[in-house]
């Protein structure tokens, strides 16, 4: 629980600090944060307290929590830190001005649009442009098929609560998985199956077993830069998932949500192995465009069609249209292109640069992650003799901010001693600097006494 409430603190703080939350801004209300992050009353008071104590955030009776003063906060805001913990695009690599052109020709363009709710489903010229991105992916829906969502997030907590086909309840996740999907879980109290997932894959008779005995609804699996290993299935792996989907009558739910970012052009998704009856492909748009227009795609096989339909009206009525018209007026003009290829091109130079950097500076004894072409994230497994709560708090007073894995594994999963981290808003030298101070605290860290558990094998 104490992990759990760093974690929490860190992230929390990392908005504020990173201006992701304004000054003299309210923050969310202790409830919400609650339901966001899967955890207690109890443990959200706690970290606002220590906020508070932190002098970044102060409380107005009966009003909530803010965001202090910006002359009180600014010695904070100009204090240098090595963000590995954000996963949300750095501002100065958004152009912005693209963005600003795309929302004033949306207002005009969608004008009668924005007086009524639209489709659902989405905008049917929107959906029309996501088939030809998902076309150039191997993918090959029709626009009936695609939805438009409010983001990765509402898909995926729509999907844990519907109904499928095959009338199976339970649902099969990989451990360690994306936390969002966790919490979505969570809360619509969902009964959930963990597999292990390591940087070798996953163990495919455990996984056969399961969907032959366990009545999955659907197996969820970010098969490309998983979040939080950062590795990769091969195509043969894919196209054996996408089989024993079918032979068992299992649906994928496959969150592609970099897949612009793989310089790897053959990379193809499982849902173009033969897997258009069982694979549900979902897409995000947030780490290459702003996380704030709140837009996903998914291209579904037919038979969920109406069901979504009507899940997804009910959540929403629609999704924005004006994030809808940006998006849309973004992709029509080019610029989408443009700008994925150039956040591709970042991204994989940082992440070279962070393999590099590793092999020269962390211990030996230390086996990590590191995605071969491209991506966010990298993945370090400590020994268990070093404590992760102590090692996360030693870089944070280092100015070095990192995640503590634990959050992306079912409560009662065995959890190993994972550091988790991203080169999202890190450029070269601070990923040198930073992997230089990590390889310093893990040779100075204190041991705990514990006997050290096997390390994932590379």
């Amino acid at each position: 629980m104490a992990n759990k409430k760093n974690t929490i603190l860190q992230i929390i703080r990392a908005d504020i600090v990173n201006g992701l939350v304004k000054p003299g801004e309210k923050l969310p209300s202790i409830r919400m944060q609650s339901q966001r992050f899967g955890c207690s009353l109890n443990t959200i008071i706690s970290v606002y307290r220590e906020l508070e104590d932190q002098y970044l955030i102060y409380s107005r009776p009966k009003s909530g929590y803010f965001v202090v003063a910006k002359e009180v906060l600014l010695p904070l805001l100009q204090t240098k830190r090595i963000d590995f913990a954000s996963a949300a695009p750095d501002p100065s690599s958004i152009p912005q001005t693209d963005f600003r052109q795309c929302l004033n020709k949306a207002m005009e363009l969608f004008e009668t649009s924005i007086f009524t709710y639209p489709d659902p489903q989405g905008l049917l010229s929107l959906r029309q442009e996501i088939v030809k991105l998902f076309r150039r992916q191997q993918v090959f829906p029709s626009a009936q098929q695609v939805f438009i969502f409010s983001g990765t997030q509402q898909a995926l907590h729509i999907l844990a609560g519907m109904p499928f086909p095959n009338g199976k309840t339970n649902i099969l996740v990989e451990q360690p998985t994306f936390w969002g999907m966790l919490a979505a879980l969570h809360t619509q109290k969902q009964t959930v199956i963990g597999i292990e997932r390591t940087p070798d894959g996953i163990d495919w008779t455990a996984l056969e077993r399961h969907f032959q005995s366990n009545q999955i609804k659907f197996f969820y699996t970010i098969p490309r830069f998983h979040n939080p290993l950062g590795t990769s299935y091969t195509a043969e792996d894919k196209q054996r998932l996408a089989e024993l989907a079918k032979a068992y009558d299992v649906y994928i739910v496959e969150d592609d949500y970099l897949a612009d970012l793989d310089t790897n052009s053959k990379a193809d998704p499982i849902r173009a192995y033969n897997g258009a009856s069982h694979v549900i492909y979902l897409r995000s748009f947030s780490k290459v465009m702003l996380p704030g227009l709140r837009i996903a795609a998914a291209a579904v096989p037919d038979s969920f069609i109406p069901i979504l339909q009507w899940h997804k009206h009910s959540a929403d009525l629609s999704t924005s249209v004006l994030s809808q018209g940006v998006l849309e007026i973004y992709m029509k003009s080019g610029m989408y292109a443009h700008h994925a290829k150039q956040m591709q091109s970042l991204y994989n130079r940082r992440i070279k640069h962070l393999g590099e950097v590793s092999q020269r500076l962390l211990p030996q004894e230390c086996l990590y992650t590191i995605p071969s072409c491209g991506g966010l994230f990298f993945s370090i497994q400590l020994p268990d003799t070093i404590d992760q709560e102590d090692m996360v708090n030693r870089l944070e007073n280092r100015g070095v901010d990192v995640l503590s894995g634990d959050r992306h594994f079912l409560p009662s999963f065995p959890k190993p001693n994972l550091l988790r981290l991203s080169i999202i808003r890190t450029d070269e030298q601070q990923i040198e600097e930073g992997i230089r101070i990590i390889s310093e605290e893990l040779e100075r860290a204190p041991l705990t006494g514990r006997s050290p558990k096997p390390f994932f094998r590379l």
